[in-house]
């Protein structure tokens, strides 16, 4: 029996069950290849950031979903109504919240490369806070605010200079890294300086962000220290006193057996008591934390399924099960050699005893979801394959490689199933061509 790795996945009649439901059967109604995402997993998992930071941060304490991690305006409407802000990093990101109806005022504009068009658009949107990444940014800010007459609220982004051990495409918070001003060369406290002489500016405080997939509270609470330290040291320098200093997101998810299960609640726990302690030993008034959560709110909640086209045996070598989707709709193996579990959900009780390479259908050989699967030796055509974990940066990073239409997002929520976003068709590929 292969592993389950999530709480809302099972096994019955051979089959696998995800959310509760038969993914035969939601193969069978909406077909493959299909992302599927739990609703109920979903908001289980905003309501254990809102509630752990409001238990031991306090009541003005804030969990902002890291939309890259899975935008579109479905995840928009849920978020926002568990009571979670958004960080956006794109105008499209920002366009497609406020489609949603999600309030502006509860909007962080990240990126370290806006345009002038990104930010004239942003502030005419009436959005709540900019993270400042660089003083051309600084400065932009500062001409478009001035010309709508008004003082724009934001965060200046900070790298602390830690290294994370995590990989080192999702580690941000060395001092080498492209995002924020580092602490250690004295950009930090340059830009706090530049950032409270601008008139249409109003410096809120602070944001870090130093990695990804972290299973414990170790970077948070090191990350909580150097900025706490910077915090003080800018008071002293400045008279500036913080409100808000954002610690950033990365707490990680099981995406195969040998990740450790993370207590969120537990670590928030811990991260507090640091922080309170440490604000009363440098005599600070207590920054409003904020955190931003991406992958440990949808990633689980997350997974594909696909059809076997083919198996290819080549005997003495290597053996492969082709899919009928790929790199198109999981380009995560071929970035960062990103390991997944994968079943074969309409066989899920049959021994695995074949070893294969699990790749897709597009014409590139660096197309493979996944190396050294065990999936029963009776896999064939038609079978049903699932790839576990999915939730986050895949259908976010998804492409029309091969001009592939891309695969829709249909939701689950209890006995119900909705179509979230539609599946592309051939028409909508050529939809911008002239």
């Amino acid at each position: 029996m292969s592993n389950l790795i999530c709480s809302n996945l099972e096994i019955k009649n051979n089959e696998l069950y995800f959310g509760g439901r038969s993914t035969k059967e939601i193969a069978s109604k909406y077909k493959t290849p299909l992302y599927v995402m739990d609703e109920v997993t979903i908001r289980a998992n905003c309501r254990k950031y809102v509630n752990s930071l409001n238990k031991y941060f306090g009541s003005s304490a804030k969990a902002l979903f890291a939309s890259k991690a899975c935008s579109f305006k479905r995840m928009y409407e849920i978020i926002s109504s568990e009571n979670m802000g958004a960080d956006v990093v794109s105008v499209g990101e920002l366009y497609t919240a406020l489609k949603a109806n999600v309030n502006p005022q509860e909007l962080y504009f990240h990126s370290n490369s806006k345009t002038d068009e990104d930010i004239e658009y942003a502030i005419s949107q009436n959005i709540g806070y900019f993270v400042i990444d660089n003083i051309e940014e600084l400065d932009a800010i500062n001409f478009f605010a001035g010309k709508k007459g008004i003082k724009q609220k934001a965060l200046i982004r900070i790298t602390p200079g830690i290294d994370t051990h995590t990989y080192e495409a999702v580690n941000t918070g060395k001092v080498d890294s492209k995002f924020g001003f580092p602490i250690e060369t004295g950009a930090g406290e340059f830009i706090t300086g530049e950032a409270l002489k601008r008139e249409n500016v109003e410096l809120k405080g602070f944001h870090c962000h130093v990695g990804s997939q972290l299973f414990d509270s170790d970077v948070f609470v090191r990350s909580a220290d150097t900025m706490l330290e910077f915090v003080a040291e800018m008071k002293n320098k400045f008279g500036f006193v913080t409100e808000i200093l954002d610690l950033g997101g990365g707490y990680g998810v099981r995406y195969v057996e040998s990740d450790p299960y993370i207590d969120i609640e537990d670590n928030i726990r811990q991260v507090a008591e640091f922080y309170k302690k440490k604000c009363a030993e440098l005599e600070l008034q207590e920054p409003s934390v904020r955190m931003e959560p991406g992958r440990s709110i949808v990633a689980d909640a997350g997974i594909t399924l696909y059809t076997a086209n083919t198996v290819k045996i080549i005997d003495g070598y290597k053996n492969y099960v082709a899919v009928d989707g790929g790199m198109g709709d999981n380009p995560r193996f071929a970035l960062y050699g990103s390991e997944y579990t994968v079943i074969a959900a309409s066989k899920a009780e049959e021994k695995c005893d074949f070893n294969c390479s699990l790749v897709g259908r597009f014409c590139e050989s660096g197309d493979i979801l996944q190396e050294n699967v065990n999936l029963p030796s009776s896999i064939k055509r038609g079978d049903l394959i699932a790839v576990l974990t999915t939730g986050a940066y895949n259908y976010s990073m998804a492409s029309n490689y091969n001009r592939i239409p891309k695969l829709p997002v249909v939701m689950l929520n209890g006995n119900e199933d909705y179509i979230a976003v539609k599946r592309e068709t051939l028409d909508d590929i050529i939809r911008n061509d002239v």
